[in-house]
C-alpha cells in the first residue's frame, strides 16, 4: 500500500516496532511526571518552569547534535541517546519508589533528559534517510509521525490509570524496561556504513552552515518560523492540562490521561492522512490551513468547562498540529543537501523543539497572573494572527512565482 511503502525496507521495520514499545513509556514518563510535578507543587510556574528544563537543551545543544551526527555514524548515534535515556529513567524510578523525589530532582532529572534528546533528535531525524533513501523519506517522516502520536494516546492512558493504582515510580520504571526494545531493534539493523569527509570549515563554522542554508531557503524559512510560532505559544496546551484536569474539568489524573490522549488519536490520524498523500504538491496551503484550525482550537478549548467537549476539541488540535508538523518536516527533508541534512534538522529541532522552554517559561509566568484558561486563549490568539498572516502574504508571494512547484521545493502552490 501506497500509505505504508517505507515499510519494504527491513531497517524501518525494525525502527518502527521498537518505537511504538518505547514511545508508549516515554509517553507514560511525560504524563507522571507533569502530574508529580503539580501534585508536589500545584504550581502553574513550577509547571512553566519544569518544560523550561526539559527543552532548553534544545535551543542550546541542537546543533551541536546534527554536526555530531553529520560527521559520525548516526546509527551508533542513536543507539547512544536511547541507552542514556534508559539509565536516566531508571534513576527517575528509583528516587520515587524510594520516596526520595521532590520537584527541584525532578527538574533535573528532565533537564538531563533534555540534554539526550538535543543530540537525538537531529541524529534521529537525519537517520531517517539511511534507512529508507530519499525516495520514500516523506513517507517515512509520517508514519514514524503516526507511531509517535500513536504513542501519545496509548502512554497517557496508561499512565492515568497507573498513576492512581501503583503510583509514578512504576510508570518511570516502565519507561525505563521500554527502552529495550528500541535499543534491540537498532542492534539488529544492517546500515551501510558511509564514508563522511571532515571538512575544512571550523566546528563554529559547520554548525552555522545548517542555518545559513534554512534562512536562505525561503519555502523552508517560512514553514519554520510559522512551525516556531506554534512550538512557542500553541503547544504550551500541554504545560497546562494537570490545571485543566484538576481544576477546571475536575476529572483528576485519569481525566488527564484521557485529555492527552485525545490529542494524541487527533494526531494520529493526522499523520496517516498525510502518510496517504501520493503527491507533495500544495503544502503551503495545507500548513497554513492546519495553523488556523489548530489556533481556532487552542482559543476553544481555553474556555471550555465540559470535559467532552474539550476532549473533541484535543482531537482536533491534535490533527491540526501534527499534519502542520509533517508538513514543515517533509519541507525541510525535501530541500535540503544530504551533506547537511544533519544540521539543518538540527535548525528543525531548535526552531520546533527549542523554543519551546521559552514558551513554557513564559506560559507558567503569565498563567500565574491571570489564570491558565486566559493565557492559552491569548497564546491561541496570536497564533491565529500569525497563521493568517502565513496564509495572506507567504502564500500570495508563492503563487506569483514562476515555473512548476515539484517535490523537491517542498512548499507547493
Amino acid at each position: 500500500m501506497t500509505r505504508f511503502r517505507s515499510l519494504k525496507h527491513r531497517n524501518f521495520q525494525l525502527f518502527i516496532v521498537g518505537q511504538l514499545v518505547s514511545l508508549i513509556g516515554t509517553w507514560m514518563q511525560t504524563t507522571a511526571q507533569l502530574w508529580l510535578v503539580y501534585d508536589l507543587t500545584h504550581s502553574a510556574a513550577l509547571l512553566g518552569i519544569f518544560g523550561f528544563a526539559n527543552q532548553i537543551p534544545m535551543l542550546v545543544l541542537a546543533s551541536v547534535g546534527g554536526f555530531v551526527g553529520d560527521r559520525y555514524s548516526r546509527h551508533r548515534g542513536v543507539i547512544a541517546t536511547q541507552t542514556i535515556s534508559m539509565v536516566l529513567a531508571f534513576v527517575l524510578a528509583g528516587l520515587t519508589l524510594s520516596h526520595h523525589i521532590h520537584e527541584w530532582s525532578l527538574i533535573v532529572i528532565t533537564f538531563l533528559v533534555g540534554i539526550v534528546n538535543a543530540f537525538d533528535v537531529p541524529i534521529r531525524q537525519a537517520f531517517f534517510v539511511e534507512m529508507v533513501g530519499k525516495e520514500d523519506l516523506p513517507n517515512a517522516i509520517a508514519l514514524n509521525s503516526s507511531i509517535f502520536n500513536g504513542a501519545r494516546v496509548v502512554g497517557p492512558a496508561i499512565a492515568g490509570f497507573a498513576i492512581a493504582w501503583i503510583g509514578e515510580g512504576w510508570c518511570f520504571f516502565l519507561n525505563g524496561v521500554s527502552f529495550l526494545a528500541v535499543i534491540i531493534a537498532l542492534l539488529a539493523m544492517h546500515i551501510q556504513k558511509l564514508e563522511r569527509k571532515p571538512g575544512t570549515e571550523s566546528p563554529l563554522q559547520n554548525l552555522l552552515q545548517g542555518f545559513r542554508f534554512a534562512m536562505s531557503d525561503r519555502p523552508t524559512r517560512s514553514a519554520l518560523l510559522l512551525l516556531s510560532m506554534l512550538s512557542l505559544l500553541g503547544l504550551q496546551y500541554s504545560v497546562f492540562m494537570p490545571i485543566f484536569a484538576n481544576d477546571i474539568l475536575h476529572r483528576g489524573a485519569r481525566g488527564l490521561g484521557f485529555l492527552m490522549s485525545a490529542a494524541g488519536v487527533g494526531a494520529v490520524l493526522g499523520a496517516l492522512q498525510f502518510a496517504a498523500r501520493t503527491s507533495y504538491k500544495g503544502l503551503a496551503k495545507w500548513i497554513a490551513a492546519m495553523s488556523v484550525i489548530c489556533a481556532v482550537g487552542l482559543m476553544a478549548f481555553s474556555q471550555s468547562h465540559i470535559f467532552w467537549i474539550s476532549t473533541a476539541v484535543l482531537f482536533v488540535v491534535g490533527f491540526a498540529a501534527t499534519s502542520q508538523m509533517a508538513a514543515t518536516n517533509t519541507t525541510v527533508q525535501n530541500r535540503v543537501p544530504d551533506e547537511l541534512r544533519g544540521r539543518v534538522m538540527a535548525v528543525y529541532a531548535t526552531m520546533f523543539m527549542g523554543v519551546q522552554p521559552i514558551g513554557a517559561l513564559l506560559a507558567g509566568g503569565v498563567a500565574k497572573r491571570i489564570g491558565a484558561p486566559t493565557t492559552l486563549a491569548i497564546f491561541g490568539a496570536l497564533c491565529l494572527a500569525g497563521s493568517l498572516i502565513f496564509a495572506a502574504w507567504v502564500l500570495m508571494r508563492m503563487r506569483s512565482e514562476r515555473g512548476p512547484a515539484p517535490i523537491q521545493a517542498g512548499l507547493g502552490r
